[in-house]
């Protein structure tokens, strides 16, 4: 476990599931971010704090959020289909769909962000991203409540530094025990 400059302790990849959860977290913010800008921008527009709130948003969706669906996708989920997981199948599934909807929703919302960010756009879609608020908000409670809790489960300590070593790969980051 790590500690940033902000005091707040961060996991390790050491502990990767913990990595998992603690950056469902973050997204869940950024959506918090996503709602206060649409209830912002209405009153105030593109201001200052409504770019900055835009930036935010973009350099975490564009760079993190990224990050974490590759590491469900290319590694987390194969290695529950690999451990016999119950219905892994099925929720691997159904999961990479909400990914592939959520990749979707965020290529349109990225777009209306960089002109907020720029101060050229006044608003945002507010269904588009109330949509894109919604189903990241219910992905999310679903990993934290079905898929974590199961890869706890049944992924053995092999597996756990597998999937460690190939998130801190995947960000550059030395993977220490």
């Amino acid at each position: 476990m790590s500690v940033s400059l902000l005091g707040a302790a961060a996991p390790g990849f050491d502990r990767p599931l913990a990595v998992l959860e603690a950056c469902h977290g973050r997204i869940a913010k950024q959506c918090d971010t996503l709602d206060k800008l649409l209830a912002h921008l209405p009153v105030n527009g593109a201001d200052a704090q409504a770019q900055q709130a835009a930036r935010a948003v973009l350099a975490y969706f564009d760079t993190a959020a990224v990050h974490h669906h590759d590491d469900e996708e290319r590694n987390l989920f194969p290695l529950l289909e690999q451990a016999g997981a119950p219905g892994a199948c099925d929720l691997v599934e159904a999961l990479t769909l909400e990914h592939d909807e959520l990749a979707l929703l965020w290529r349109r919302l990225r777009g209306e962000l960089q002109q907020i960010e720029s101060g050229a756009a006044p608003a945002l879609d507010a269904p588009l991203t109330q949509r894109f608020i919604a189903l990241n908000r219910s992905h999310l409670e679903f990993e934290n409540t079905h898929v974590l809790p199961l890869a706890r489960q049944v992924l053995g300590a092999a597996e756990i530094e597998r999937l460690g070593r190939a998130m801190a790969a995947r960000r550059g980051v030395t993977f220490v025990v």
